[in-house]
């Protein structure tokens, strides 16, 4: 059986910074431009580039009927101008093999993006394929800072109240338990119980790095949850004053074969899973 996830170790899992995961917790409507200027495919791009110089872009996304249909950057432009082609219609220079993010995809999933193309921004699209806005680097870290500064506050105080509530009941054994229910293919809500189950350690009291260990395993339960049971499936953890159990329940179809998905290369993905990458 193959392992979808890089293993991660306890030393990596303590070394996650608050930014790092917010780039997981974030979605990208949360921190992308939404007040995009659009071109048309057949406006000429001595027009497009006086737009670009008048309006400072650096970039645009080029939509004909309601569609995107590609991507006209000051490169782009820059081309045209040494070749003496800005009589040419937008068309002509745009960029059509588009690499796009999806609204409701984490932060990070951009930032992987980025990396991996090189390219300046990213068209984002709603489940419909329809342009909602575009996401550049500067985008993310202001929405990175801006939600750093926005629960910095609230969660030290909410932190507080939280850690004494061990210690303000009186019983031969207290526990708080949480239980969170999953759906099956719900990938817009993925991650969201396994972000709620570190916050709610960290507000009970737990050090940042029992946190993080304990929101990476129960984010690969609630993944595989989403992914490979037939109806989704649930996450309860019981929190004591000196322990954390977490489990994952669900109906899922099971390995006929454990001797067979041990070996290496082996994998009991479907075919609708495989696709998925």
């Amino acid at each position: 059986m193959t392992d979808e996830h890089p293993q991660v170790s306890d030393e990596f899992a303590e070394s996650i910074t608050r930014t790092e995961e917010l780039a997981y917790e974030l979605r990208i409507h949360e921190v992308m431009s939404e007040n995009v200027h659009c071109l048309p495919p057949d406006i000429k791009l001595e027009e497009a580039l006086d737009i670009f110089q008048k309006e400072r872009f650096s970039g645009a996304p080029v939509i004909a009927n309601g569609n995107l249909v590609g991507l006209i950057s000051i490169e782009d432009l820059i081309r045209a101008l040494r070749a003496g082609n800005l009589d040419v219609n937008v068309s002509e220079y745009m960029t059509t093999k588009l690499v796009t993010v999806h609204e409701y995809d984490p932060v990070v999933e951009a930032l992987k993006t980025f990396s991996r193309t090189n390219f300046g921004r990213l068209p984002v699209l709603d489940k419909q394929g329809k342009l909602v806005g575009i996401i550049t680097k500067g985008d993310i870290s202001n929405g990175l800072l801006t939600a750093l500064q926005r629960d910095y506050h609230a969660e030290e105080l909410i932190r507080y109240r939280a850690s004494h509530l061990f210690e303000d009941i009186v019983s031969h054994r207290t526990s708080l338990i949480l239980r969170y229910e999953i759906r099956k293919g719900d990938f817009i809500h993925g991650g969201n119980a396994s972000s709620n189950i570190k916050r709610a350690l960290l507000r009970l009291g737990a050090t940042p790095q029992v946190a993080r260990r304990c929101g990476i395993a129960v984010y690969e339960a609630e993944m595989n949850l989403i992914i490979h049971t037939n109806h989704g499936g649930a996450l309860r953890v019981e929190v004591e004053p000196h322990k954390i159990t977490m489990e994952a329940y669900d109906d899922g179809p099971g390995i006929e074969d454990v001797e067979q998905a041990m070996k290496p290369g082996y994998s009991t993905a479907t075919n609708e899973i495989r696709e998925m990458g």
